[in-house]
């Protein structure tokens, strides 16, 4: 099937942030007296800020209101973000898509600071991108809400569409909205129910139908 449309995750799909997300997450979590676990990173990737506040909070004894370590976090990371490079091969298919004139949104479970920062850092910015992110919904992922605000940005039917994942989160939101999904983790990972497991950019480029 050829899509009617595609919506692309931002963080670790679209550009190599993961690691500084981490590295702001650790940062944050130390100066405050807090040891985090090795597998912190992984138990978080792809969900948003409030529930890993939450899960912070009753774990670990994050005693900083939510708003006072969201902004601490993000002060890390903008300071950082001129680091960032696209995920290899990810914003060429992304513009390959474009120029063959499918329809496009970024859906992130980021705030709309860091998504819009990010694509201004991966040069994909432009008048008429639509997007959708945690700001821009009531529930996010793994919930479809995300993915369905983008099907009805871009008037195409979800079953029609395409989405592209790293998170096993944004993956069960996507199969859930309906949509094919295509999970591209960046390291090993379990495939989502549904879910299509894409293991390099070639078939990532074949799924879409990209030469």
């Amino acid at each position: 099937m050829t899509p009617k449309a595609v919506y692309w995750d931002m963080d670790g799909t679209l550009i190599d942030s993961e690691p500084l997300h981490e590295r702001a997450l650790t940062t944050v979590l130390k100066s405050l007296g807090i040891t985090p676990p090795d597998d912190l990173h992984d138990r978080v990737v792809g969900i948003a800020a409030v529930p890993v506040y939450e899960m912070l909070r009753d774990e670990f004894g994050l005693k900083l209101p939510f708003d006072d370590w969201i902004l601490r976090k993000y002060v890390y990371y903008m300071e950082h973000i001129a680091t960032l490079k696209p995920r290899a091969g990810a914003v060429e298919v992304y513009r390959d898509l474009r120029a063959q004139g499918v329809p496009l949104a970024v859906v992130s479970n980021s705030d709309r600071l860091i998504v819009e920062a990010n694509l201004r850092v991966i040069g994909v910015d432009r008048p008429g991108l639509k997007s959708v992110t945690r700001n821009d919904v009531r529930n996010g992922k793994p919930d479809p809400e995300p993915f369905l605000r983008a099907a009805w940005l871009t008037g195409v039917d979800p079953a029609e569409t395409y989405v592209v994942e790293d998170s096993h989160a944004g993956a069960t939101a996507g199969v859930a909205a309906g949509m094919r999904t295509l999970f591209w983790p960046q390291q090993p990972m379990e495939t989502p129910p549904g879910a299509i497991h894409v293991s390099s950019l070639e078939e990532l480029r074949a799924h879409l139908g990209v030469e």
